[in-house]
């Protein structure tokens, strides 16, 4: 089964725009763009045939084929990542069975977890769409709660029913649980991790759908889906003492430099 990653971006982000030209520092100190960092994880990852990026804007496309990157140049009116994937889907040659959205602002997504979601969707031939979902340890989780207490989103988190296909994606913190954890302590909430994978039907009909309420209000492309009855699965991926963090702030640069280095990353 071919497997096609697309990198989405955009230059004029609601939150923070130019985000995936911002710089991150590693472990050695080199300064890396976000697109870069994004690049590098989409290409480490097993099993993909074709990477590419998928942008509106010059800037991003210069500086993406300036690290080599394969660019394809998308409408300015994409109204998210999946409508882009899809209308990347259009412009390329080549039978992909999985195509992959990987959201450029989440550069700390290990390889495996693209690797499982892959394999998640393989598994399961009913679902049409996948998603990676990460048990929180109490650090994490208090960082997801005391971002919303100051007025910020820190990530997106995700409810599912027992057979894993999704019930909710919130930029709340869902499920409420009323608890203080300590930081090495599992949690029963769930990081959505910005990843999917669609079969290519489904994605082809994802611009086609008018968006529903739920995404309007959460500002989450992935309850189209849901709000459409369209079976998403979610895969948990285990972490294997990595840290998670998704880029969505300006506030949110120091605290992913810091893990960098405390993992050793360039």
């Amino acid at each position: 089964m071919a497997v096609l990653i697309v990198i989405p971006a955009r230059y004029a982000s609601t939150r923070y725009p130019g985000k995936p030209l911002v710089t991150l520092r590693g472990a050695t100190g080199e300064a890396k763009s976000l697109i870069r960092r994004s690049w590098d994880a989409a290409c480490s990852v097993k099993g993909a045939d074709r990477v590419v990026v998928a942008t509106d804007d010059d800037r991003i496309a210069d500086a993406a084929k300036e690290f080599g990157a394969e660019v394809v140049m998308t409408s300015t009116t994409c109204a998210n990542g999946t409508e882009r994937c899809a209308e990347t889907l259009t412009q390329i040659t080549g039978d992909f069975d999985i195509i992959v959205n990987l959201q450029g602002d989440a550069p700390l997504t290990p390889a495996w977890f693209i690797e499982d979601l892959v394999q998640g969707l393989r598994n399961n031939p009913q679902a049409q769409v996948a998603t990676p979902v990460l048990r929180t340890e109490g650090r994490a989780l208090n960082g997801l709660l005391l971002d919303r207490r100051e007025g910020r989103v820190g990530g997106t988190t995700a409810v599912f029913g027992a057979d894993h296909n999704a019930l909710y994606f919130s930029k709340e913190v869902i499920p409420y649980t009323g608890k203080t954890y300590a930081d090495t302590d599992d949690t029963p909430v769930f990081h959505h991790v910005g990843v999917y994978a669609y079969r290519p039907d489904a994605l082809k009909a994802y611009p086609d759908w008018d968006s529903g309420p739920l995404e309007h209000l959460e500002g989450l492309e992935q309850l189209r889906f849901l709000e459409r009855g369209v079976p998403m699965l979610c895969v948990e991926v285990a972490a294997k003492g990595r840290q998670f963090w998704e880029l969505n702030n300006p506030e949110d640069v120091p605290k992913i430099e810091a893990m960098l280095a405390e993992m050793g990353h360039a």
